[in-house]
């Protein structure tokens, strides 16, 4: 299994895009974002500071993806 690497909100939410997610509600630092299948996720977004592993692999489970499958939308 490879290693998640560490990203900024900015470069996540670049890979949310693709994957057909959509802003569709923000409070404050964390952005709400959803698909046409009612997936949500939750993004923290803190300036320039990046999102740990242990949020990120977080996220990917709510997205329902293997780590393998998401790297795959990073490159």
């Amino acid at each position: 299994m490879p290693k998640l690497p560490v990203l900024r909100a900015r470069e996540l939410i670049k890979v949310l895009h693709k994957l057909g997610f959509g802003l569709f509600h923000q409070v404050g630092s964390h952005a709400q974002f959803k698909n046409a299948k009612g997936i949500k996720v939750t993004v923290p977004i803190h300036g320039r500071k990046e999102i740990g592993r242990k949020t990120l692999k977080g996220i990917v489970n709510d997205l329902d993806m293997t780590i393998e499958r998401f790297m795959e939308f990073l490159n």
